[in-house]
């Protein structure tokens, strides 16, 4: 009985995932950019438990591989979509071109698109067990909902943030398929030479937080793509 419930335990959690994107959804849509951006850490919460319990457990499977994808599209793909889609649609537009005033908020789902490519990639690509190549779709996610929330009365009220967002999202959308090597926080040994630019990041973070507070996740998201950028021309 135990075996039985506890080999469901991590699908379990990849669906709280996929069902914090959904009402991360939904508040998006409302323009409660703020709880967007709970649910969205909601769900990466989950979404960091699901793969560890189930290494813990010894229960992996492909279904749960196929599961985790899934809910991440929707999670770390629709959802920051669905919060630059509204902001798009909400800000004025007196000025703009009348075809870039109305197709501009659907450009943000280009993004989506991109990051259900990048987690097909990923399922694919065996050179990403110990880092990354291309931006994680969490890490975007977490990137622009924290700008939003941040700055979301800047970018109604700014008259070229359309154009601002519009170069964003496609930046976005190659950093999740480009080859950049990009470092995971996974520890093998806690040796500082292994370890440095790790251990530079994680003591960078609680500054960055300290000084720019919400929108800080969105420069410590940067940051880490700097990081990475820097560290794997040196590798090369």
């Amino acid at each position: 009985m135990a075996n039985c419930l506890t080999k469901h335990i991590p699908n379990a959690l990849t669906s709280c995932n996929l069902m914090s994107g959904c009402v991360a959804i939904v508040f998006a849509l409302s323009a409660n950019y703020s709880m967007a951006l709970t649910f969205i850490v909601v769900g990466a919460v989950f979404d960091f438990f699901d793969g560890m319990s189930a290494r813990l457990l010894g229960v992996s499977s492909p279904i749960g591989k196929e599961l985790d994808s899934l809910a991440d599209v929707v999670t770390f793909g629709v959802a920051p979509s669905m919060m630059i889609y509204t902001i798009l649609l909400t800000i004025d537009k007196t000025g703009y071109n009348d075809i870039l005033a109305v197709a501009a908020p659907y450009v943000a789902f280009v993004m989506a698109a991109f990051s259900a490519i990048r987690l097909a990639k990923f399922n694919l690509d065996e050179r990403q067990t110990t880092s990354f190549i291309g931006l994680p779709t969490p890490a975007n996610a977490l990137f622009w909902g924290a700008l939003i929330v941040g700055s979301e009365e800047y970018l109604a009220l700014s008259s070229g943030s359309i154009y601002i967002l519009l170069i964003m999202v496609f930046v976005s959308s190659w950093l999740l398929v480009a080859e950049i090597p990009m470092f995971a926080l996974k520890f093998k040994h806690w040796g500082w030479r292994e370890n440095k630019i790790k251990y530079v990041f994680l003591v960078s973070c609680l500054p960055l937080l300290l000084i720019f507070g919400i929108t800080g996740i969105s420069v410590i998201i940067a940051w880490y793509i700097c990081l990475s950028v820097i560290t794997s021309k040196k590798n090369a």
